[in-house]
C-alpha cells in the first residue's frame, strides 16, 4: 500500500533527522538560535508604514507589506559571504525572486556571492542542520517540525507568497451524478497527488475536504508523479485531485469537474528556512539576504507582474518555461511575511494525517520575524 510507503519513508527521514541532529549537538555549535546582542534596528527609506503588517491580520484581501522599488536599499557587507542556498526546483514560479535576485545582481550588491542548489527537502535538511548550507528555500513541512523537534537549530524566517484570488491551484473532484460543487461528499474517495502528507498541503487540503464530510484521515490517498496526477482523475483512476498551477486549467470549466478549495488566500505557506549559519552565527549575512530578496520583490514582483509581457518573456527565459504557460495563470502575491499561528496550523494538518511526532512546538520554536523586520527598518 501507497500509504504503508509513505510512513516508512517518513521514518527513515525520522530516523536520520535524529541522528544528524545529535551529531549537531555535539560539534560544539551555538544551537541557540539568537545572537549574542540585541540588534539595533535603524529606519529604512522607502520602507514606510507599508513595508510591515500586523502577522494576526488573516484577512484574505489583507495587503502584502510593500516598500518602494528599489528598496530597502543595500548595506553592502564588510567582506564577501558565499551562501549555498538549496530549493527543490528552479523552473517553479515562487522560485523567480530568488533567481531574479541572482540574475539582477541584488544579492551582489550587499557583498554576497549567493550558489542556488537544487536538493530536495530530505535531502537539505539535515545540511541546513550542520551548516553545510546556509539556507533553505522550501516550507515548514512535517519533516522540518519533527527535524526542529529533535533539536535542529532551524526556523522559517520569510514568507514566499500566496495565491491570487482567481487561481484554482487546489483540490479538484470528479462529479457523480446529481453532484455539484456545493454538494458533494468527500469521505472514502481516492485523492491523487504527488504531495505526500508531510506537505504544507495538507493543511488547505485538510480544510477543504472538511467543508465536504471528509478530512485528511477520511480519504484514501494515492501519491503520483507530476504527469499522472491529471491523466488519473480524467480516466477515473482517482476521484480527486491537488491540481497545481497550470495544470487546474485543463478541467476549469468542464461541468464534471468542481474546484473545491486551495492555499489560504493572503497566508504564505513556505518561503526561506534558516539554520545556524544565518541564524546565529552570522545573522549580518542573514539579513543582507533578506533586504536583497525584499528589493527584489519590491522592484519586480510589487503587483501584477505578468501585465508586462516584456518581463514575462524574460521570467519565462530565467525560469525555461514557455512564455504561454506563465501567461495563462494570474501573478503570484509575492509576500515575504509570516502569518502568526501559520505553523500551529500547519502541525494540526500533520497530526490529523499522521505524520506527526511529539507535541506541538510553540511559535517561538519555528519561526522568527526579527531578520526580515531589521530588512525593512521594523521596531516591535
Amino acid at each position: 500500500m501507497r500509504t504503508r510507503h509513505l510512513g516508512t519513508a517518513l521514518l527513515t527521514t525520522g530516523a536520520l533527522l535524529l541522528t544528524t541532529a545529535a551529531c549537531a549537538a555535539n560539534d560544539g555549535a551555538d544551537t541557540s538560535g539568537a545572537p549574542a546582542q540585541p540588534r539595533t534596528v535603524k529606519a529604512v527609506d522607502g520602507c514606510g508604514q507599508g513595508s510591515w503588517t500586523d502577522p494576526s491580520d488573516l484577512a484574505a484581501d489583507r495587503e502584502p507589506a510593500r516598500c518602494a522599488s528599489g528598496a530597502p536599499a543595500p548595506v553592502k557587507l564588510d567582506r564577501t559571504r558565499k551562501l549555498t542556498i538549496a530549493t527543490g526546483t528552479l523552473s517553479a514560479e515562487y522560485v523567480a525572486p530568488l533567481e531574479m535576485a541572482v540574475e539582477k545582481g541584488e544579492f551582489k550588491k550587499e557583498g554576497l556571492d549567493v550558489t542556488l542548489k537544487v536538493l530536495p527537502t530530505p535531502d537539505a535538511l539535515p545540511l541546513l542542520a550542520k551548516g553545510d548550507i546556509d539556507a533553505q528555500w522550501a516550507a515548514p513541512e512535517a519533516a522540518v517540525m519533527n527535524g526542529i523537534l529533535s533539536g535542529f537549530d532551524i526556523k522559517w524566517v520569510a514568507g514566499n507568497f500566496s495565491p491570487d484570488p482567481r487561481s484554482k491551484s487546489g483540490l479538484w473532484v470528479r462529479l457523480k451524478n446529481g453532484e455539484s460543487a456545493s454538494r458533494v461528499s468527500m469521505a472514502g474517495r481516492k485523492m491523487g497527488t504527488m504531495i505526500g502528507k508531510g506537505s504544507v498541503i495538507s493543511y488547505p487540503m485538510n480544510t477543504a475536504l472538511k467543508k465536504h464530510g471528509g478530512g485528511l484521515d477520511k480519504v484514501q490517498f494515492q501519491q503520483l508523479g507530476s504527469a499522472d496526477v491529471l491523466t488519473a482523475l480524467q480516466n477515473g483512476g482517482v476521484d480527486s485531485a491537488w491540481l497545481l498551477d497550470p495544470v487546474w486549467r485543463k478541467v476549469d470549466g468542464d461541468a464534471h469537474y468542481a474546484f473545491l478549495g486551495g492555499q489560504p488566500l493572503g497566508e504564505p505557506l513556505g518561503g526561506l528556512l534558516f539554520g545556524p549559519n544565518l541564524l546565529s552565527e552570522d545573522p549580518d549575512a542573514g539579513v543582507a539576504f533578506l533586504r536583497a530578496y525584499i528589493r527584489t520583490v519590491n522592484t519586480y514582483f510589487a503587483g501584477d507582474y505578468k501585465k508586462d509581457p516584456a518581463f514575462v518573456t524574460e521570467l519565462a527565459t530565467l525560469l525555461k518555461t514557455d512564455k504561454k504557460v506563465l501567461e495563462s495563470t494570474p501573478s503570484l502575491r509575492m509576500d515575504w511575511e509570516i502569518r502568526a499561528g501559520t505553523t500551529d496550523r500547519l502541525q494540526k494538518a500533520y497530526a490529523a494525517a499522521g505524520v506527526a511526532k511529539g507535541d506541538a512546538l510553540p511559535e517561538s520554536r519555528t519561526v522568527d520575524r526579527k531578520l526580515y523586520e531589521e530588512a525593512v527598518g521594523h521596531k516591535p
